[in-house]
This record gives structure tokens, sequence and C-alpha cells, in this order.
């Protein structure tokens, strides 16, 4: 087993040596807002692809880079933008107004998400059963919405994301299967919150894998969380172990 994982890691990477990721701007339709797509130009075999929701600093560099990470990874991706307008920051009251308004839009939101999803399907090398979807922070709890409206997801990843919702999931409605990476000392995602979404998915029938990571906090993934967090006096900050270990398990996911 370990020989074939060894030979698959190698493939993983040659194909990454050789990878040509295009870039593409986009409009959705209907006046909805903005998208980037990231694809391997030298692609020639179908397989899973991604949707990627930003944080609640809205599309930045950070989910772009994080659509093209999967491109590099074989997986297209399109980075769609939640806030529709190209409105970013690195101010927390900003972004917590751009998050609010964005909210008080449900069906825009799903709009959204829905017009990027048909994006992606309609792209060359990209099988229809095998679509997924990954949010951070505010976008984390933007996919796992999407997973409970009972999309066809074979996959939603959330990562750092609020659990709460006020629209539970219903018995044999999703579809999707769930990963969550949260931080365990995440004041932002308090382990009552964390108990009542695993009851909830448990409830729901959901194939759930859940990873907290102790003594973690808020942002784990993105390496700048940690000097915003000390600017903003946010609980914020990078860990190196927690993003590693969650983005090799979203990394497992895609590749069943």
């Amino acid at each position: 087993m370990k020989i074939i994982a060894w030979i698959s890691a190698l493939i993983l990477c040659s194909s990454a040596l050789h990878a040509e990721i295009i870039e593409t701007k986009l409009s959705l339709p209907n006046k909805l807002g903005s998208a980037v797509l990231y694809h391997d130009s030298t692609a020639s075999k179908s397989g899973p692809a991604v949707v990627v929701v930003h944080e609640w600093w809205g599309l930045n560099d950070y989910a772009r880079g994080r659509a093209k990470q999967l491109a590099e990874a074989g997986y297209p991706a399109i980075a769609v933008d939640m806030y529709g307008t190209g409105k970013s920051t690195e101010h927390p009251k900003d972004a917590m107004s751009f998050m609010n308004a964005a909210l008080a839009e449900p069906e825009k939101m799903n709009a959204r998400f829905d017009a990027a999803l048909a994006i992606l399907r309609k792209q060359p090398h990209v099988s229809a059963n095998k679509l997924y979807a990954i949010g951070y922070c505010f976008g984390g709890a933007v996919v796992l919405n999407q997973a409970r409206r009972g999309l066809d997801l074979a996959g939603v990843a959330s990562f750092h994301g609020s659990l709460g919702t006020e629209a539970k999931a219903e018995p044999n409605t999703v579809k999707a299967k769930i990963l969550v990476a949260t931080g365990g000392a995440d004041p932002m995602v308090p382990p009552a919150q964390v108990g009542a979404f695993v009851e909830e998915m448990s409830t729901a029938g959901v194939d759930l894998q859940l990873l907290s990571f102790p003594g973690v906090v808020h942002s784990f993934t993105n390496p700048s969380s940690t000097a915003i967090g000390e600017k903003t006096k946010m609980p914020l900050a990078y860990n190196a172990n927690a993003d590693k270990v969650s983005w090799a398990a979203l990394m497992a996911m895609l590749a069943e």
C-alpha cells in the first residue's frame, strides 16, 4: 500500500510540474457578479471540480490562490464572489458590513452559487457527478448551506466556518459528504455550536468527517491571518499543522 501511495504522489507531482494553469475572469449571468475560473489546459481526463467561496474579507488573493492550488492539483476550480461587486477588505467593520449585506439576500447568494456551479459543470474534463464546494470562514457557512439545500454535490468542505443555521438539514436531503475543519479554541465557532452541528448532521443521516484542532483559533488556514489578528486584536492566527492536515483531508475527499 505504501508503494502505491508513493507512486500516486509521484504522478501528482509530475502532473503539477507540467500543468499550465489558465485564469479566466467571468461575469455571472443576470448581473449577479463575478467569478474566476482556474483550469489546467493540459488536462486530458475528466474528474472532480470545485466551487470555492471566500472568507468574510471578500474574494481576495487568498481565495483565488486556493482555487489555483486546486487546479494545480488537477481539479478545475471556480472562485465565486459572494458579494457580487468585487468588494474586499482587511478591516473587520467593512467585512462585517459586506457579509451582513450578503446574508440579507440569501436567494441572491444561492443564485450566485448556482451560476458558478453551472459554469463549472460545463467545463471540459469535469465530471458532472463529482462537483464539490469548499469555503473559508463566511464561505464555510455558505457551502454548508448549499449542502443543506440538497444540491447535487459530491462533497462539501468547511474550513473554520460557522456551523450554525436557522434552517437545519432535513433527514435524507443532504447528498454531499461533509468535511468540517475547525479550531478547538475558536471563539467564533464555540464547542456548543460544534456539538449542535454534529447532532444536526447525525439526525439528517449525513456522512460527516469532523476535524477539531486543539488550541487552534480562527482562520488557521490563511498565512496572513496572524498579522491581521495582531493588527485588529481579533482571535485569528495561522496554524501550519491544522492547515496541512485539513488540506490533506480535502485532497483525500476529492480523490475518492
